[in-house]
């Protein structure tokens, strides 16, 4: 095996990086394995997210925290500049780009599938060019037609999130006649813009939007509710990890669960949508939520 490197910004007073030598070949979209549900490792770039905000709050942490994932087994990689938590304040776009561009380079160099987690076209062009093949937008129902232009143009894949309103006013935009209907009405409406600009279906990834102006009970309605999404001819990206309904469900003594204690619950979770038919998951831990997507896979062989 090829010894490693020095990274960039490496030195007395940094967290050493692994770096291959010889830069693996770049990964594509069409690698990624069909046998089973993919994974894709969440990397926080930010101060202040739920669960890890400040863990990988540099440039040189984020991209040894990334290369962990992905030697550790993540399909994909999603580098995220800006928090997305309920109450969070938004972060101007040059911190942003400061955040996360280098990230997503140096991980798609070293060989790894990388996805960018923005609402902004503006970065999520300059990802593409620095080696992104997938941009996750979790502005939903807000998503700009300069993002969907730049999807059609680049044929980028595509994460759809349902979400309602920005991460202000999000929790009070719960209110649904049924959830689960109104929903999939409501993805399919963004899906159609997606498609009248040019963007073709295999590029289309739909995501429930798990947390995102949901209630806790009306995200178990939407994870028992899976089918419904499926049928919609997209891949199905599920992203429960750590949320606050797991919390709700494991407390104990009146206190709720950690996000740090809610990794149980969500490989189980893992486990379910996967044997469900579910394309992928969006995970912190990467390597409970590989082997629950392997078990789900074998159960359904």
């Amino acid at each position: 095996m090829d010894t490693l490197a020095a990274a960039p910004g490496t030195g007395p007073n940094t967290t050493p990086l692994p770096v291959l030598r010889k830069p693996l070949p770049r990964a594509t979209f069409e690698s990624l394995p069909t046998d089973r549900a993919v994974v894709m490792g969440i990397l926080n770039v930010t101060p202040d997210s739920f669960s890890d905000g400040g863990q990988h709050s540099s440039v040189d942490e984020a991209i040894a925290a990334g290369l962990r994932m992905f030697y550790g087994g993540a399909d994909i990689i999603d580098v995220g500049g800006e928090s997305t938590r309920p109450g969070a304040d938004e972060v101007p776009e040059d911190e942003e780009q400061r955040r996360v561009l280098p990230v997503v380079e140096a991980l798609a160099k070293a060989g790894a599938l990388v996805s960018v987690d923005t609402r902004r076209a503006t970065t999520a062009a300059k990802a593409l060019d620095a080696g992104a093949v997938i941009i996750n937008d979790v502005s939903g129902l807000e998503a700009s037609q300069d993002m969907i232009d730049l999807v059609a143009d680049r044929g980028a894949y595509y994460v759809l999130m349902h979400n309602r309103g920005n991460s202000r006013v999000m929790t009070s935009l719960t209110d649904y006649a049924d959830v689960l209907d109104d929903v999939l009405a409501e993805t399919v409406s963004v899906r159609d813009r997606l498609r009248a600009a040019g963007v073709h279906d295999e590029k289309i990834i739909v995501d429930p939007g798990l947390g995102f102006a949901k209630t806790g009970e009306q995200n178990w309605t939407l994870i028992r509710g899976i089918e419904r999404f499926l049928d919609l001819g997209h891949k199905v990206l599920v992203a429960a990890s750590r949320k606050r309904f797991l919390g709700e469900l494991l407390t104990t003594a009146g206190k709720a669960a950690e996000p740090e204690q809610r990794d149980a619950a969500t490989a189980a979770i893992t486990a379910v949508v996967a044997s469900r038919g579910a394309w992928g998951v969006r995970v912190h831990d990467v390597a409970p939520n590989l082997d629950a997507v392997k078990v789900a896979a074998r159960a359904r062989a």
